[in-house]
């Protein structure tokens, strides 16, 4: 047995089957070429494939990532168009006389170190995200794009299952593998916040990083691996005595996570009887069966972008209809709100021509997109009104800052359905319109906003980034995105009680819902709804239903009355 240590990033115990990856772009060589201008159009050609698959794998992780996490794949698809790196990699053709892919691992490297010798945390980290790209890029240049390599002869359960063993492993190689059979990862290099690290707690899979390489090669293909996360060691080849004590440690955990089955089909409400709806945030089709699988309540977001990223051209009404339909109809009448499209910015699809910014965050995105060009609202608004004939739907404007624009949406919404009739083709009218509360500006005039709409749903993410005026994907500055500051739990409570008395219904929809020290407030504040990642709802669902909001004398009794 030899015993390895690095740093546990994702807790848990493992044990599984050793399946040692390399990464593809080390093995491709550095030809030379005599043709520049050919090397320079495959180039071009490589970069655009790569950001359209980047912007896939963002739009098929974003429901079961998260946003948050997800955005690791936009912002890959941008540095793949990323002009500096196009003129580094021309560079290296046209006067090394390289090969496309030699210019562009070339190219990567030099980059990369550029950016790892810089002070700033954030942008040392971005030397990873340069490697990422330069390999996405080889790869659809050797034609080996989407061909990821996957655990062979692995699968089934237990410790049959493969523990991934590698350098690093870019997001893309984390997310495609085959999470039924795989169920640890280790890596030579990364560290807490590297993407291997915060993609593996995301999917709640035990990996050790920053084992080094040294101690990487001392795993042979096929072997017996152990992890201890918790403790960041790697077990190579372990003894009787280890497994049985890693085993018998494995087994209280998986009781933890079995305890959470018994809460899939309990209704969400407090010992004394306040119910709070818990529903899932999702990205796709797939995402939905997953929310179904974790015992979601509900779609608190359909993120309807998902149709529109990634491709040339704009989804037909058609294609929207059909999508919905199956939505609906897999959550068998299951409530589903779909926010409209929310792109622009950071978020861009070939499909619609927007121009660069030197300041996305505050550009033309979501609703102002579609106030833009409202003839792709109105295409969505009779799919999503179509729709509405299979199951509950409730439709919400994102990003709204004024009365005048709900005022406007409203009356797309209602142009939509007159088209409707015109044509004489079947819709419900019975959707509920409701808009995000994401911005400060919103929130104070939520009491103006309430009569317009029939529920609020409130954007954490965007509402503290605006509120603080700081990047939430900069991670520079984390140390200062306080989502508990005063000033966003104020605006929330505001917006809230503003929702209160109009009598609509309000949810939260953002990484705070998942934040179990806010939702004892959450409740005591009147919230309806709250809207997670799948993977979310039942340790939500479960500290739900432990709290108390009134005499905690009482609430014990009645809990000693459930348990007899």
């Amino acid at each position: 047995m030899q015993i390895l240590r690095g740093k546990g990033v994702s807790q848990g115990i493992a044990i599984g089957r050793a399946r040692v990856l390399t990464r593809l772009a080390s093995d491709v060589r550095r030809a030379k070429s005599q043709d520049p201008q050919r090397e320079w159009q495959r180039f071009e050609t490589a970069r655009r494939q790569a950001s359209r698959e980047l912007e896939q794998l963002y739009e098929r992780s974003i429901g079961s990532l998260g946003e948050e996490q997800a955005d690791i794949f936009r912002v890959q698809a941008m540095m793949a168009q990323d002009e500096d790196l196009a003129d580094a990699v021309r560079e290296r053709i046209e006067r090394e006389c390289e090969s496309a892919e030699g210019a562009v691992l070339g190219a990567a490297d030099r980059l990369a170190s550029v950016f790892s010798h810089m002070e700033d945390e954030y942008m040392r980290q971005r030397a990873a995200d340069v490697k990422d790209v330069a390999e996405h890029v080889v790869r659809c240049l050797t034609g080996a794009s989407g061909q990821t390599e996957r655990p062979s002869g692995q699968g089934g359960e237990g410790e049959h299952r493969a523990v991934i063993c590698a350098s690093d492993l870019s997001p893309a190689q984390t997310v495609e593998l085959d999470r039924q059979a795989v169920c640890a990862f280790v890596t030579a290099g990364g560290s807490s916040n590297s993407h291997t690290a915060i993609l593996s707690r995301t999917m709640g899979l035990p990996a050790v990083v920053a084992l080094g390489e040294e101690s990487l090669g001392l795993i042979r293909e096929g072997v017996t691996v152990a992890l201890d996360a918790e403790e960041g060691v790697v077990y190579v080849e372990p003894d009787a005595a280890t497994l049985d004590e890693l085993r018998r440690r494995a087994a209280k955990q998986g009781r933890r996570a079995h305890d959470l089955e018994r809460y899939r089909h309990m209704e969400s409400r407090t010992l004394d009887g306040v119910r709070l709806e818990i529903c899932a945030n999702v990205g796709s089709l797939f995402d939905v069966e997953q929310a179904q699988r974790c015992g979601a309540e509900g779609i608190g977001l359909f993120r309807s972008e998902f149709l529109y990223i990634g491709r040339e051209q704009l989804p037909d009404e058609q294609e929207q209809l059909e999508v919905y339909r199956q939505l609906l109809e897999t959550m068998k009448g299951k409530r589903v709100v779909v926010r409209t499209l929310d792109v622009g910015a950071d978020k861009q699809t070939a499909a619609l021509t927007l121009e660069r910014e030197e300041n996305p965050a505050l550009g033309l995105r979501a609703v102002r997109v579609s106030l833009r060009y409202p003839e792709v609202f109105l295409t969505q608004a009779r799919a999503l009104l179509r729709a509405a004939q299979y199951g509950p739907l409730c439709v919400m404007f994102p990003l709204i800052t004024s009365v005048q624009e709900v005022k406007q949406l409203k009356g797309l919404w209602g142009q939509a359905q007159q088209q409707l009739r015109q044509r004489g083709e079947a819709f419900s009218s019975e959707v509920q319109l409701g808009i995000m509360i994401e911005t400060p500006a919103a929130a104070l005039i939520s009491d103006r906003l309430a009569p317009l709409v029939d529920f609020f749903s409130i954007g954490t993410n965007d509402l503290t980034q605006y509120t603080l005026a700081i990047d939430r994907q900069n991670p520079a500055l984390d140390g200062y995105y306080d989502t508990h500051h005063e000033a966003v739990l104020r605006l929330i409570e505001h917006t809230v009680k503003q929702a209160k008395k109009q009598g609509i219904w309000v949810g939260i929809c953002g990484e705070l819902g998942a934040d179990g020290s806010l939702t004892e407030n959450f409740l005591r504040m009147g919230v309806d709804e709250i809207s997670v990642t799948p993977s979310a709802v039942l340790p939500l669902r479960r500290q739900l239903c432990s709290l108390c909001l009134t005499e905690t004398r009482a609430c014990d009794g009645d809990r000693r009355k459930g348990e007899e």
